[in-house]
């Protein structure tokens, strides 16, 4: 039944709000900051290493942001594996790779300066965010479905007043 996924209910909601909140912070670094062109250059952990030690502060916290919702994507999908069951299996694998294309295309970004790999990113992130939207839709009200059952056992054999 639904209500057995409320632990995965509530991990799938804090990775989508991190996301969220990972996708506005990335607008405003598009927008706002301007990547010092000395940080250009020298691949992906570079990119990353320079985006903490050189800032601006809104790039680090972005890539900060960024590695977490990366190790809570793995995260996830151990929990699915765990779970057995393929749909989130599939979407949390999708989501995954979603946030791992976004960050790689994110140190592109601080190593080009470029719009490509800025584009990429932000739809690999829209990517992520369907998959886990899907996901949160598929697991429903965990109290809602735990409900409808003990409404639907208690109606059987009844006058028909319980049943409603």
């Amino acid at each position: 039944p639904r209500s057995t996924l409320f632990p995965y209910t509530t991990l799938f909601r804090s990775i989508t709000i991190a996301v969220l909140v990972q996708y506005a912070l990335g607008m405003v670094v598009n927008l706002y900051v301007t990547v010092p062109a000395r940080d250009q250059g020298g691949g992906i952990f570079t990119a990353i290493g320079r985006a903490f030690a050189n800032g601006p502060v809104a790039l680090g916290i972005h890539a900060g942001l960024g590695l977490l919702i990366l190790l809570g994507s793995i995260f996830l999908v151990i929990r699915s594996v765990q779970s057995r069951r393929p749909s989130f299996i599939w979407l949390s694998a999708v989501t995954l790779l979603a946030i791992l294309g976004a960050a790689i295309n994110g140190a592109a970004f601080v190593n080009s300066g470029s719009n490509g790999p800025s584009l990429g990113m932000a739809m690999l992130t829209g990517v992520a965010l369907f998959c886990l939207v899907v996901t949160l839709y598929l697991t429903g009200n965990p109290g809602g479905a735990a409900q409808s059952a003990v409404r639907s056992t208690a109606g059987q054999g009844s006058t028909g007043r319980d049943a409603a």
